[in-house]
């Protein structure tokens, strides 16, 4: 029985080494190894500057109190404010955004591939949603939706689809705070049917289940991005 318990204790103690030696969740989406050193870039964060030479500069940004131009397709506009803005946010693992929303602008269906986001509505009612990752055989993906108005927060789970959509006949804002300095993001529509060079049409109209000429007409219509810095 002691033996056992040693034994289980040993396995215990090595499972747990190999998850703290684990690697910390990638900030870009994907790093290939070189052997010259100097024909790399750092990974998981910027190069940091000399801290004698680090300046207030460096942990500020100014204007979110200014709206974001609506004047696009989507009738939105998202400010982010990450490491390439604020370049002490560097390592320390959050961000924010700011969303405008003409009347029924749309965010439209998005990921963050490195975080989780929490949204609060200041002005305007928004309906927002999440769509669950793909559940078991004969089961189908879940949506949960709200209708959000101001002083609301809604959550966004890391790596699922989500979007925001104003319902309101006026203009809405809100704003975002996300877990990672360089979160991602990777807006479904513009990725499948905008990619270049563009996915085979063979394999999108299996996957979509529609004619050909269905797929052609999405790949070359202008696919709108509507993140800014």
């Amino acid at each position: 029985m002691a033996v056992r318990i040693h034994i289980a204790a040993a396995i215990l103690a090595l499972v747990f080494t190999v998850v703290h030696a684990s690697n910390p969740s990638p900030l870009q989406d994907f790093c290939v190894a070189v052997p010259d050193a100097n024909a790399g870039v750092f990974v998981n964060g910027k190069i940091c500057k000399d801290p004698k030479l680090v300046k207030p500069e460096d942990f500020f940004f100014p204007g979110l109190n200014k709206p974001g131009s609506t004047a696009n397709p989507l009738g939105s506009n998202v400010t982010a404010v990450n490491v390439n803005q604020i370049p002490g946010l560097n390592t320390l693992g959050v961000s924010l955004a700011r969303i405008d929303f003409a009347p029924y602008g749309l965010n439209p269906p998005h990921i963050h591939p490195r975080a989780t986001e929490v949204l609060f509505v200041l002005e305007g009612t928004l309906v927002v949603g999440f769509v669950t990752s793909n559940p078991g055989m004969n089961m189908k993906n879940k949506l949960f939706t709200k209708v959000l108005n101001p002083g609301d927060v809604f959550v966004f789970p890391q790596g699922l689809i989500h979007f925001q959509f104003n319902q309101g006949h006026s203009n809405a804002v809100a704003f975002t705070g996300l877990g990672s300095q360089n979160p991602g993001v990777i807006t479904i529509a513009n990725a499948v049917f905008g990619s270049d060079p563009p996915i085979s049409p063979d394999v999108l109209t299996k996957a979509f289940q529609v004619g050909n000429n269905v797929i052609k007409k999405l790949q070359s219509q202008f696919w709108w991005d509507n993140n800014y810095p």
